[in-house]
């Protein structure tokens, strides 16, 4: 490697460096961060360029050459993106959890900035090839959670991702999607136009340059991002084994909430679900299950659908059992009401007049009748 490579690495800026390294490594990579970290971004890219310190793996040695960070950079401004590096305001404070796996920048573009506020921002993810079940679960949570001023994360995946994104969206709400690859090569190509809006109205990031693909192992570590950039998790389906999972085990480990939506138990989709319930994560059924999941204590609480009432609810025990021996359709004397309900004549005689006061019995010429029920 020329000394002239070599000075000119060293003598990159913090921001740039930081860009060099996320083309030089692929996500995640511990010894590269551990690396850049002990001895500054910059210093560690002249040492690889030097390749006089130990630590200095192969592969950094092999990409460096080849690499263009103006490029990258000028490619990102045409696209009227920008770059956000640890200590920049818009930086999200939750990828710091990551330790040695934090990314070492963000690409980004859209007017929603990706961070710093982690705790009250939700991942809704799910399975690819989601059911109708799924994607309406998915849409209503979205758009639920963006009218509520929740950020919804997720990556533009078919199925639960995108229903999630098109949720927030039409709520005109905030969202966010990672991607696996740049953020100028939108993936999957059917998501294209989702992605477009995603730009327009929130925020499109990755970890990796434009023009980088996608790849299993960048989809792989892109779930520890979902994770870590919200308080909480909520997977609506997933098979047994799936990234939806690793997102889930991720968010466990990063002390995030982790939530399922139950499904149908014949449903392959659903059976993630189920074992993450089994394994102790929340059930949720609605939006405001998943606000209380990112809220603090007594804030942001959205009521729950109210609870059917029947005209009997808070009667006392032998009220009850005076209303049930009243016949529903032809009268009886309060006589046999008292035979059938096993009380004293006189008690239920009480009663009958307290049960007509509310208006769940009448008294006729044969006797006492249960009044209809209202609807």
């Amino acid at each position: 490697m020329n000394g002239q490579l070599a000075r000119s690495l060293g003598a990159q800026d913090e921001r740039t460096a930081r860009a060099v390294w996320s083309r030089l490594t692929e996500p995640g990579d511990r010894k590269a961060h551990r690396f850049a970290e002990d001895l500054g971004v910059a210093a560690a890219l002249q040492a690889v360029a030097e390749g006089n310190d130990p630590r200095v793996q192969a592969c950094w040695r092999v990409r460096l050459p080849d690499i263009d960070v103006h490029r990258d950079l000028d490619r990102l401004e045409l696209l009227g993106g920008r770059l956000v590096i640890p200590g920049d305001p818009q930086w999200p404070a939750g990828l710091d959890d990551l330790d040695d796996r934090a990314p070492f920048c963000l690409w980004a573009r859209g007017p929603l900035e990706p961070g710093p506020e982690t705790e009250g921002s939700v991942a809704v993810v799910g399975a690819r090839a989601a059911s109708g079940y799924g994607e309406h679960v998915a849409v209503e949570f979205g758009f639920g959670l963006a009218e509520q001023g929740r950020t919804v994360v997720s990556g533009a995946a078919y199925g639960i991702d995108a229903a999630a994104h098109r949720g927030a969206l039409s709520a005109g709400g905030a969202t966010v999607t990672v991607l696996a690859c740049g953020v100028d090569r939108p993936y999957p190509r059917g998501n294209h136009g989702l992605i477009e809006r995603i730009a327009a109205q929130g925020c499109v990031v990755s970890e990796v340059p434009p023009g980088c693909s996608p790849t299993r192992w960048r989809f792989v570590q892109r779930n520890r991002l979902i994770a870590a950039l919200t308080g909480a998790t909520v997977v609506v389906e997933a098979a047994l084994r799936s990234g939806t999972s690793i997102t889930a085990r991720e968010a466990g480990d990063l002390g995030r909430q982790v939530a399922a939506v139950p499904g149908p138990v014949t449903s392959p989709t659903s059976a993630g679900c189920h074992e993450l319930l089994r394994l102790g994560a929340v059930c949720v059924t609605c939006v405001g299950d998943v606000v209380e999941l990112v809220s603090r204590v007594g804030e942001g609480l959205v009521g729950r659908p109210p609870t059917p009432t029947a005209e009997h609810d808070g009667l006392p025990p032998d009220d009850l059992r005076v209303l049930d021996a009243v016949p529903l359709r032809r009268a009886a004397p309060a006589g046999t009401v008292a035979r059938t309900a096993g009380l004293d004549p006189q008690q239920v005689a009480t009663t009958l007049a307290r049960l007509e006061l509310r208006g769940l019995v009448q008294s006729g010429p044969s006797g006492w009748v249960r009044c209809a029920v209202k609807r």
